[in-house]
């Protein structure tokens, strides 16, 4: 069949752009760039590596604790550390320093526990020498709940972390700079316990990154080279397991570089902050309309008042809230969401209503019309 393009050639959906033989090259080109280029986030050519918006004011309060040479090596993109984590096992893909470890550290409390996992020594060495005495000395703890690995994200198995093993994944523009993508996602999924989740920020673009930028050094270090196109993105988190990518927050990456920006044309660049749940069997291709309810109980800290979970989903404490089946899940049916504790959900998927329309709320047995929300909840 004819196309207006001309003969189509398979796309590249950037989980491939640098396998086998240079996986390495990528790899140590990352290590040298973050470990001897970088001394610390004013290095930064790009607004890529440094935080997008202010974090929720109970991280800014930790963060105050945090020593400063960890937050000095600081490199991410967004504040991908949930709340109402308490006792929970995570796992930071990139660790780095090491900042959303200690934070994360403070949040699961002592019955949790906290894993790193970066390859540059000179990070490892920042977020080691300080964990015992923040966890002791500032957080009061017997001993310390964190640990950091050296290893690869997309080598997890070789790190020795375990199927099922971890409750929380976080990990802050990091995924954009390995070479296997795809691999990166597939083995997240593997290490979730069901009912888990990836929470995390990294670095997107409008449009399929061009060859030729790919291959510049500095820029690959500065988190754009690696970029994914965004729908490309949802292609291979669907095809590791994650059926329904939702978007926390985004916000637009300035190129301060005039030779960086030449070379980029007109792509845009986002820092997105995605959450992906591992819940086998429940989660669906599409928004399904089964008639769920969700309540939410007012009892995560911090958000007491009300709940975002995504860009599209706010749930005032103890108001009901039409949701679609997808949705349901991630918030507690069947008890197997990390969030089922917070959430009260009612009905099952007895009986299908055909494609959810939106999230009017519900009001003592009565629909409350709002302004629709879209149809998809995914």
């Amino acid at each position: 069949m004819g196309s207006c393009c001309g003969e189509q050639k398979p796309a590249s959906n950037g989980a491939t752009e640098r396998k086998n033989g240079n996986d390495s090259t990528v790899h140590n080109n990352v290590k040298e760039y973050y470990g001897k280029v970088l001394q610390s986030s004013k290095d930064l050519k790009t607004s890529a590596c440094t935080a997008a918006g202010r974090p929720h004011a109970l991280l800014r309060k930790l963060m105050a604790d945090i020593p400063e040479e960890v937050l000095s090596k600081f490199y991410g993109c967004g504040a991908p550390v949930p709340l109402g984590i308490e006792g929970m096992r995570v796992l930071d893909l990139g660790s780095g320093s090491g900042r959303d470890c200690y934070l994360s550290a403070a949040l699961v409390g002592e019955g949790g526990f906290v894993t790193g996992i970066d390859m540059t020594d000179e990070q490892l060495q920042v977020a080691r020498r300080h964990a015992q005495a923040y966890c002791q000395q500032t957080l009061g703890y017997k001993g310390s709940n964190m640990r950091f690995v050296e290893g690869h994200i997309e080598l997890l198995d070789e790190a020795g972390i375990k199927d099922e093993s971890v409750d929380i994944l976080i990990s802050n523009c990091v995924i954009n700079l390995s070479p296997d993508k795809a691999r990166v996602l597939r083995e997240a999924y593997r290490v979730l316990a069901p009912g888990g989740e990836m929470y995390f920020s990294d670095v997107y673009c409008d449009r399929r990154v061009p060859a030729h930028v790919q291959k510049d050094e500095v820029m690959w270090g500065e988190c754009i080279s690696g970029a994914l196109y965004i729908n490309d993105f949802h292609n291979l988190a669907k095809a590791a397991g994650f059926e329904c990518p939702i978007v926390l927050q985004k916000a637009p990456i300035a190129i301060n570089d005039a030779r960086m920006r030449a070379l980029l044309g007109n792509a845009q660049f986002f820092s997105i902050t995605y959450r992906l749940f591992k819940l086998p069997g429940l989660l669906e291709p599409e928004s399904e309309d089964y008639g769920h309810i969700a309540i939410y109980k007012g009892t995560i800290e911090g958000h007491e008042q009300s709940y975002m979970l995504d860009d599209s989903h706010s749930f005032e404490k103890s108001r009901p809230v039409l949701v679609c089946g997808n949705i349901a899940a991630m918030l507690g049916e069947g008890g197997v969401s990390h969030m089922s504790k917070h959430f009260t959900i009612m009905g099952d998927r007895s009986c299908h209503f055909g494609a959810f329309q939106g999230s009017p709320q519900v009001q003592q047995g009565t629909m409350a019309a709002e302004t629709p929300a879209p149809a998809s909840c995914c």
